[in-house]
This record gives C-alpha cells, sequence and structure tokens, in this order.
C-alpha cells in the first residue's frame, strides 16, 4: 500500500433539531442535539485509513476539547498527522440547525484554525507531501495553500486528487494539477456552467473540464452512482442497495477517501471509482459522517451478504 497524503480541515459539528428555525432574535426550545467529528478532509482521512490506507492528515487545530477530540478520532480510525496545534486560535466548529418538518438546514462553520492555513505551512509540510503517492485536498482551506500543495505533489510525481469542494471560483492552475477531480452534480455545474440533471449532462460537463486540463473527471451523481470521464473511458458505476438508508452525510466524503485507497493500492482508476461506491453505499446505512465510515472488513462482509 503505497502512502497517501490528505490536506484539509476538521471541524466540530455541533447538530440542532428543531420543530421549526427561529426568527431574528428568537429562542426556540430543541428536540435533539449531537456533537460529532466534521470536516471533508478529516473525513476523507478517516475514510482511507478504515479501508487500510497508509493516510497522513494535514491540517491546523487549537489546544482545545474540540482539538482533544480531532486527535482521538484520528488515532481510533489509523490516521497518522502532519497537524499543528494553535494556542492562539480555535478547532474549527460547525453548527447545523435541522427544521424537522421540513427538513431545511442552516450551517454556521468557523474554520478557526484550519482557516490560517498558508503556503508557508504546506512548504513545510512539503517532506509528507513528496512521500506519497496519492496526494488529496478539498477547498475548505485556504485556497492558495491547496494549490501549493497539488504543485508540490505533482512536481513529485503523486497522483492528484481535487474534490472541489465547497465549490469555488478556481484559476486554471487547480484544473492542470488535477490528475482527478471529483465533484458532485452541483459543483459540476459551478465548474462548467452546465447544468446536471442526466447521466448524459454530466458527461458533457466533465468533458468541459479534461478541455480546462484536468486529467480525468469523477462526477458524483447520488443515489445514481459516479461517472468516470477520462479522455480513453466514459462509464458509469453504480451504487450498492446496502438498506437501510440512514443518513446521507458524509458519503461524498466516504467515496473520495475509499477512491484514494483503491488508487494507492494499485487498482485502475475505473475499479477504484466502483470501490468507492461501494464504500459510499455503506456509510449511508450508518448515522454520523466520521463515525459512519466502514472498514475494509465490513465492507467485504456486506459485498458477501
Amino acid at each position: 500500500m503505497n502512502k497517501i497524503a490528505i490536506l484539509g480541515v476538521f471541524v466540530a459539528d455541533t447538530a440542532y433539531r428543531t420543530a421549526r428555525m427561529p426568527r431574528p432574535g428568537e429562542t426556540v426550545l430543541g428536540n435533539g442535539f449531537a456533537l460529532g467529528p466534521g470536516g471533508k478532509g478529516s473525513n476523507q482521512a478517516v475514510a482511507a485509513a478504515r479501508l487500510g490506507g497508509d493516510v497522513t492528515f494535514i491540517s491546523k487545530i487549537g489546544q482545545d476539547p474540540f482539538g482533544d477530540m480531532a486527535l482521538a478520532v484520528w488515532a481510533e480510525a489509523g490516521v497518522k498527522t502532519e497537524v499543528q496545534r494553535m494556542a492562539d486560535s480555535y478547532t474549527g466548529a460547525a453548527g447545523i440547525f435541522l427544521e424537522e418538518g421540513s427538513g431545511q438546514n442552516a450551517i454556521v462553520i468557523s474554520p478557526g484554525a484550519a482557516g490560517t492555513i498558508s503556503e508557508a505551512d504546506i512548504v513545510a509540510a512539503g517532506d509528507v507531501i513528496r512521500a506519497a503517492s496519492i496526494f488529496m485536498t478539498q477547498l475548505e482551506q485556504p485556497l492558495p495553500a491547496a494549490r501549493r500543495a497539488l504543485g508540490i505533489a505533482r512536481s513529485a510525481g503523486a497522483a492528484t486528487i481535487l474534490n472541489p469542494a465547497p465549490a469555488a471560483e478556481l484559476d486554471a492552475k487547480f484544473f492542470t494539477l488535477s490528475d482527478y477531480l471529483t465533484p458532485n452534480e452541483t459543483e459540476a455545474e459551478d465548474l462548467t456552467g452546465i447544468k446536471v440533471s442526466t447521466v448524459e449532462d454530466a458527461r458533457m460537463a466533465a468533458q468541459k473540464l479534461l478541455e480546462k486540463g484536468v486529467g480525468g473527471v469523477v462526477i458524483t451523481l447520488g443515489p445514481e452512482g459516479a461517472l468516470l470521464h477520462t479522455p480513453e473511458i466514459s462509464e458509469m458505476c453504480p451504487v450498492h442497495n446496502f438498506a437501510p438508508v440512514v443518513d446521507t452525510t458524509g458519503a461524498g466524503d466516504a467515496f473520495n477517501g475509499a477512491f484514494a485507497v483503491a488508487l494507492a493500492r494499485g487498482d485502475t482508476p475505473l475499479n477504484a471509482v466502483k470501490f468507492g461506491c461501494a464504500v459510499a453505499s455503506l456509510s449511508v446505512t450508518r448515522p454520523g459522517t466520521a463515525q459512519s465510515m466502514p472498514t475494509l472488513e465490513e465492507l467485504e462482509q456486506a459485498l458477501s451478504a
């Protein structure tokens, strides 16, 4: 198994369930509360490590209880860390408000220490990036840091994966430095201007991304599966029906972590996408994000059932 380096953010998710959203200046009683680990990069690192990947996570956290939570989550999953603890900042947190009647939500994210990840921090972590055969990042930390990390990884010969979430306006360098771009339907539309409602729409959007310089595109399409589109192949990979579906939060992170693991062990891109779909399909049968990521043994048991 080759090494995987992941740059990203950890946030503590604080989720509140209410009958309805409060109006400005109003206090309402909640019907439920949950505290758990979140952040796309952290979730992806946990997913990859639980599947047997040799994963090092690069980030920043505070010296506070949420930072302690992050370290415990990574240790339990087997994630190695290149993480700075900052005394003058705080670990990222998200306030998630869920309206039970409508299913609507409102989210406030404060990245804290991770919001200060700089190009200098990436240079300092350069040895970890250069030692990896697979490098993956997202867009929750500052964009210049992500771009610099992709450049270091590419120069060292690593395969690079950019999960362009949350959607952001990207300069041309991001595309040319990405061996694989893994947007969902909404992110693909934001990057190309093509509304993705069908598989054929996804193919058109993916082709436009190839024309921007991306090596290969994987567009995740929720319950439809994922489309792999490269200059050599364009194929849909279906999800698995591991019922019942409990919580789809984090499915994309499960997919990306699994995709990185499969590439690191030498799978073809098509088989890596199929593996990612299987892992994501199992993750949604459990509540939560990081805590829903399956082990390789659990996946094999589900596939053989």
